[in-house]
């Protein structure tokens, strides 16, 4: 069988179980929200449209959602979450998560070939370009570590104490 659509056909499982987990996860704390104290909250006009929308015009969203990195599995819950009626949601998982496993295949096992020719040429250089790699990710990752941990509004003096257990803490130092 041919790697991309034995890869494709794998990737399409796990994207439905994924999703179709995610919006199921999504429906049940839903229904338990609307139980909760937040129940009447969740009854507001303003709350009641947005749900109605959802319902109508999210099949869209979701299946566009799988074009994106890091927003399916939001869009997937909050379509749960606001009972989208699964006559418009599974088509869209399906069309969406057919799309997402064809380009994931496709360009992932084309990046994955490209890597191990560039392996199996010049081992020095594709170590070096892993290397340069690895630290691009984790410099990026330090840079948003470091710029969330930044204080945001006033200024913190070195007066400022900070009770933490048994003993204070000076921040700022």
């Amino acid at each position: 069988m041919n790697k991309v659509a034995l890869t494709a056909g794998a990737l399409y499982v796990i994207v439905l179980l994924r999703a179709g987990g995610t919006f199921a996860v999504g429906w049940l704390a839903g229904a338990g929200a609307r139980r909760s104290r937040f129940g009447a909250r969740i009854s507001s006009g303003k709350f009641m449209r947005a749900e109605r929308a959802v319902q109508r015009w999210g099949a869209p969203m979701v299946a566009l959602s799988f074009l994106t990195v890091g927003f399916q599995t939001a869009v997937n819950f909050l379509a749960g979450s606001l009972r989208m009626p699964l006559r418009r949601y599974l088509p869209a998982l399906l069309i969406g998560g057919a799309a997402w496993a064809l380009i994931y295949a496709t360009a992932g096992l084309g990046a994955l070939a490209l890597l191990g020719r560039l392996f199996a040429g010049h081992a020095v250089l594709g170590g070096a370009a892993g290397a340069g790699l690895l630290l691009a990710v984790c410099g990026a990752v330090l840079y948003r570590r470091r710029k969330a941990a930044r204080p945001t509004g006033g200024s913190v003096t070195t007066d400022d104490r900070v009770a933490t257990d048994d003993r204070v803490v000076t921040e700022g130092a």
